[in-house]
Protein backbone atom coordinates (compact mmCIF):
# COMPACT_ATOMS: atom_id res chain seq x y z
CA UNK A 1 0.00 0.00 0.00
CA UNK A 2 1.54 3.47 -0.99
CA UNK A 3 0.03 6.95 -0.77
CA UNK A 4 -2.02 7.12 -4.01
CA UNK A 5 -3.19 3.58 -3.25
CA UNK A 6 -4.51 5.57 0.22
CA UNK A 7 -6.13 8.07 -1.42
CA UNK A 8 -7.61 6.06 -4.03
CA UNK A 9 -9.41 3.86 -0.99
CA UNK A 10 -10.16 7.03 1.18
CA UNK A 11 -10.11 10.17 -1.14
CA UNK A 12 -10.09 13.37 -0.17
CA UNK A 13 -13.10 13.36 2.09
CA UNK A 14 -12.38 10.63 3.93
CA UNK A 15 -9.61 12.37 4.99
CA UNK A 16 -11.80 15.54 5.80
CA UNK A 17 -13.87 12.98 7.68
CA UNK A 18 -11.10 11.44 9.63
CA UNK A 19 -9.59 14.77 10.37
CA UNK A 20 -13.13 16.28 11.75
CA UNK A 21 -14.02 13.22 13.86
CA UNK A 22 -10.22 13.32 15.05
CA UNK A 23 -10.75 16.82 16.45
CA UNK A 24 -13.94 16.57 17.66
CA UNK A 25 -11.94 13.86 20.63
CA UNK A 26 -9.04 16.64 21.07
CA UNK A 27 -11.29 19.20 21.91
CA UNK A 28 -12.77 17.65 24.90
CA UNK A 29 -9.66 15.38 25.89
CA UNK A 30 -8.17 16.38 28.75
CA UNK A 31 -4.12 16.08 28.24
CA UNK A 32 -4.31 17.22 24.53
CA UNK A 33 -6.82 19.45 23.60
CA UNK A 34 -5.24 22.30 26.12
CA UNK A 35 -2.43 22.43 23.55
CA UNK A 36 -4.39 23.73 20.63
CA UNK A 37 -5.27 27.28 20.39
CA UNK A 38 -9.39 27.36 21.87
CA UNK A 39 -10.12 29.95 19.21
CA UNK A 40 -8.89 28.27 16.48
CA UNK A 41 -10.13 24.69 16.04
CA UNK A 42 -11.25 24.91 12.79
CA UNK A 43 -7.71 26.33 11.71
CA UNK A 44 -6.05 23.51 13.16
CA UNK A 45 -8.59 20.74 11.80
CA UNK A 46 -8.09 22.30 8.13
CA UNK A 47 -4.19 21.91 8.38
CA UNK A 48 -4.16 18.94 9.30
CA UNK A 49 -6.16 17.98 6.95
CA UNK A 50 -4.52 19.81 3.82
CA UNK A 51 -1.09 17.88 5.61
CA UNK A 52 -2.17 14.86 5.28
CA UNK A 53 -3.94 15.23 1.92
CA UNK A 54 -0.30 16.91 0.75
CA UNK A 55 1.81 13.97 2.39
CA UNK A 56 -0.40 11.31 0.57
CA UNK A 57 0.14 13.10 -2.46
CA UNK A 58 -3.36 14.26 -3.39
CA UNK A 59 -2.94 18.13 -2.89
CA UNK A 60 -0.36 20.86 -2.92
CA UNK A 61 -2.27 23.19 -1.28
CA UNK A 62 -0.41 22.92 2.17
CA UNK A 63 2.96 23.93 0.77
CA UNK A 64 1.66 26.23 -1.16
CA UNK A 65 0.24 28.07 2.07
CA UNK A 66 1.92 27.21 4.68
CA UNK A 67 5.67 26.13 3.05
CA UNK A 68 7.41 23.16 4.16
CA UNK A 69 5.59 21.28 7.32
CA UNK A 70 8.37 21.92 9.33
CA UNK A 71 6.67 20.04 11.80
CA UNK A 72 8.92 19.55 15.15
CA UNK A 73 9.55 23.59 14.73
CA UNK A 74 5.80 24.23 14.50
CA UNK A 75 5.29 22.27 17.62
CA UNK A 76 8.29 22.95 19.74
CA UNK A 77 6.67 25.23 22.45
CA UNK A 78 4.15 22.34 23.40
CA UNK A 79 5.84 19.56 25.82
CA UNK A 80 5.02 16.19 23.61
CA UNK A 81 6.29 13.23 25.57
CA UNK A 82 5.10 9.63 25.49
CA UNK A 83 2.41 9.91 27.31
CA UNK A 84 0.89 12.93 24.90
CA UNK A 85 2.31 10.91 21.76
CA UNK A 86 0.07 7.51 23.13
CA UNK A 87 -3.37 9.91 23.20
CA UNK A 88 -3.07 11.51 19.91
CA UNK A 89 -2.67 8.28 18.24
CA UNK A 90 -5.58 6.70 20.45
CA UNK A 91 -7.58 9.65 19.56
CA UNK A 92 -6.54 9.19 15.94
CA UNK A 93 -7.03 5.66 15.79
CA UNK A 94 -10.64 5.95 17.35
CA UNK A 95 -11.39 8.42 14.80
CA UNK A 96 -10.37 5.88 11.82
CA UNK A 97 -12.68 3.67 13.47
CA UNK A 98 -15.36 5.75 13.57
CA UNK A 99 -14.92 6.98 10.19
CA UNK A 100 -14.37 3.41 9.10
CA UNK A 101 -11.15 3.65 7.47
CA UNK A 102 -10.75 0.54 5.25
CA UNK A 103 -8.13 -2.07 7.09
CA UNK A 104 -5.68 -1.62 3.34
CA UNK A 105 -5.72 1.52 4.04
CA UNK A 106 -4.86 1.62 8.18
CA UNK A 107 -1.99 -0.97 7.17
CA UNK A 108 -0.43 2.43 5.84
CA UNK A 109 -1.63 4.95 7.90
CA UNK A 110 -1.22 3.20 11.42
CA UNK A 111 2.40 3.10 10.72
CA UNK A 112 2.53 6.53 9.29
CA UNK A 113 0.63 8.34 12.27
CA UNK A 114 3.04 6.35 14.67
CA UNK A 115 6.15 7.73 12.93
CA UNK A 116 5.27 10.80 12.84
CA UNK A 117 3.86 11.32 16.81
CA UNK A 118 7.21 9.78 17.53
CA UNK A 119 9.40 12.21 15.79
CA UNK A 120 7.63 15.08 17.49
CA UNK A 121 8.26 14.05 21.10
CA UNK A 122 10.18 16.50 22.67
CA UNK A 123 10.29 15.57 26.18
CA UNK A 124 12.46 13.14 27.51
CA UNK A 125 10.92 9.51 28.61
CA UNK A 126 9.81 9.64 31.97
Amino acid sequence: MNEAEVMGICGENGIRRMVAAFYQRVRTDELIGPMYPEADWQGSEERLAEFLLFRLGASTRYLETRGHPKLRMRHITFKIGIAERDRWLALMTSAMVETGVPAEARGFLDPFFAQVADFMRNQADR
